[in-house]
């Protein structure tokens, strides 16, 4: 079986989800059309068996020893030529499951590392894990079942010519029948639907619950808010329990009607055909023949209700993912170029000379994130590097010269060299242990490295949950150290350490940064000391700037608030 392909980095056009399972269909329209031919021929092969089969009780009748050996002949290549194509047909059904399910994942993916920062503040993480949870499925057997659902309406079209060729009542029944069939279980569809979107919609409100509580279970256990947690986790499972159960009921019906409806046809067949043999109207082969097409016929039946099923589902699942794909970034890149230089953010005023450690002091902590975000380009401003406007510059240029790190990033799960060393080979040299325990010391993690039994080749749990939060903030700070950016921007890096460790990293970290742009949002006078230049920023603007001793005596307000004292 050939390699699933790779999905293409855009989606045309996918404005609703029966258009995002079309272009699905049509990227992959080859192993979908070679699936339906075999789908078909298998089902064909199950359609002629019945005839066959009444033909040669027809030459047991007849006493025929040749045609009986011919029949059966024909009988027995049929059976090779349905194990054949069955075996295909489920090979390329699994392809085809696969290749809409990944290229699914495929999509979603790239786009949630396309849209950045936009995807949290839009989309909750349960909504997110849903898609790869549940979603990806759905999408796969919506495309498998179209082999087996294209099959099963040539197999009811040929048996429906045959019936009608033979006794035209009971062709006439068939042809009535299979699409009244059809249309009871119609409305069953749309309160299908409806359900199903409302139990996703609560399960992946639940998954955003969990989520938050395993994250945050440290914190509860703290607070003693444990018990008030795992109620609310208790009265919104008892909500996706209900949800489940009112989709149960549909589907239950949906079921009860896969069964019963065919049911219904074979009997009505079979008492009209019994009736046409017990008249000679028709020989007892083709009684025979009947009644084992009134038994096939439940196979394509319920394929087409599954069909139906699935297709539902796939078109909620679809709209899931089409509401992902449709999100665009809040910022974009250009084309530009720049050679760098000063980074200035022009409705603050915070201006970044090139080469100076300078920090940023702020009266109200939301006024430098605001800041940090404008000029990495993770919010929208009037942002120029050096020459060039920051906007007209590629955003992977963007974030490749400019880093911010701040306290909502996380560590990932994985080996803690690979984890701090983000842009080194997996093959790790000397050389790379060396800039790795560099950045340790700068930012006084060695002690944390040096505790874990296997040192740098130690695993790292999910979000380094093994570590405290000064560790993290630490191994962070490593990290950031690590990636060596033009610009470095730093959110409150020792807001979670004590005095003693926030006073060597912040001589370290000026060393460690010498000649390298490095702008640090904090208001702690250890840090601030250590600056070559500092900048007051109070309602969203510079208010004064100097070195942090100056602005001790010469700013009232900004040593009010890095000294936590009264204006």
């Amino acid at each position: 079986m050939r390699s699933l392909p790779d999905a293409d980095p855009g989606v045309p056009d996918i404005r609703s989800p029966l258009r995002y399972l079309w272009w699905n269909a049509r990227r992959q329209r080859g192993a979908l059309l070679l699936g339906m031919c075999f789908a078909t021929v298998w089902w064909l092969v199950q359609a002629l068996v019945p005839a066959v089969l009444g033909k040669g009780v027809d030459a047991v009748t007849d006493k025929d020893a040749a045609a009986l050996l011919t029949w059966s002949g024909i009988l027995f290549a049929l059976g090779l030529v349905q194990a054949a194509t069955g075996v295909m047909r489920h090979r390329l059904a699994v392809y085809n499951w696969l290749a809409a399910a990944y290229r699914t994942v495929q999509l979603t993916a790239r786009h949630a590392a396309r849209l950045g920062a936009t995807l949290p503040k839009r989309l909750s993480t349960g909504e997110v894990v849903s898609v790869g949870n549940s979603d990806i499925a759905h999408i796969g057997s919506s495309m498998d079942i179209l082999l087996r659902g294209s099959g099963s309406i040539v197999a009811i079209v040929v048996v429906t010519v045959y019936l009608i060729s033979t006794s035209l009542p009971l062709g006439l029944l068939v042809l009535f029948g299979v699409p009244l069939m059809a249309v009871a279980v119609g409305p069953l569809l749309r309160p299908l639907h409806r359900r199903q979107k409302e139990q996703r919609d609560i399960t992946g409100d639940l998954s955003t619950r969990a989520a938050d509580i395993v994250s945050g279970l440290r914190v509860l256990r703290g607070i003693g808010g444990e018990q008030v947690f795992a109620g609310r986790y208790r009265e919104e499972s008892q909500r996706v329990r209900h949800a489940g159960v009112r989709v149960a009921r549909v589907e239950s019906l949906l079921e009860g009607a896969q069964i019963v409806l065919p049911g219904l046809l074979i009997a009505a067949v079979t008492a009209v055909g019994a009736s046409f043999a017990v008249a000679d109207e028709i020989s007892v082969g083709q009684l025979v023949s009947f009644y084992t097409y009134a038994v096939f016929l439940i196979g394509p039946l319920r394929t087409l209700t599954e069909m139906a099923d699935k297709l539902t589902k796939g078109h909620v699942a679809a709209r899931r993912v089409v509401r992902i794909l449709e999100m665009e970034p809040e910022v974009a890149g250009g084309t530009g170029r720049s050679e760098g230089g000063v980074l200035r953010d022009s409705y603050s005023g915070v201006t970044l000379q090139p080469g100076w450690f300078t920090a940023l002091a702020a009266s109200a902590p939301e006024d430098a994130i605001a800041i940090a975000d404008r000029l990495g380009r993770y919010a929208p401003g009037d942002v120029t590097f050096g020459r060039t406007d920051l906007a007209e510059l590629p955003l992977p240029e963007v974030r490749s010269r400019i880093l911010v790190a701040d306290n909502g990033a996380r560590l990932f799960t994985g080996a803690l060299r690979a984890e701090l060393d983000v842009r080194a080979d997996d093959r790790a040299q000397a050389g790379d242990d060396e800039r790795v325990w560099r950045a340790l010391r700068a930012a006084c993690a060695e002690d944390i490295v040096e505790a874990l039994p296997d040192g740098l080749d130690a695993p790292v749990a999910e979000a380094g949950r093994e570590f405290s939060g000064g560790q993290q903030q630490r191994l962070r700070l490593a990290r950031a150290l690590l990636a060596d950016p033009e610009v470095l921007i730093l959110v409150e890096p020792t807001s979670a350490v004590d005095a003693h460790s926030e006073a060597r990293i912040a001589e370290r970290l000026a060393a460690a940064r010498a000649g390298r742009t490095t702008l640090v949002c904090t208001t702690s006078p250890l840090v601030l000391d250590r600056a070559d230049h500092v900048i007051y920023v109070e309602d969203g603007r510079v208010l004064a700037e100097g070195a942090h001793r100056e602005l001790l005596d010469s700013s009232p307000r900004y040593a009010a608030t890095v000294t936590r004292g009264e204006d």
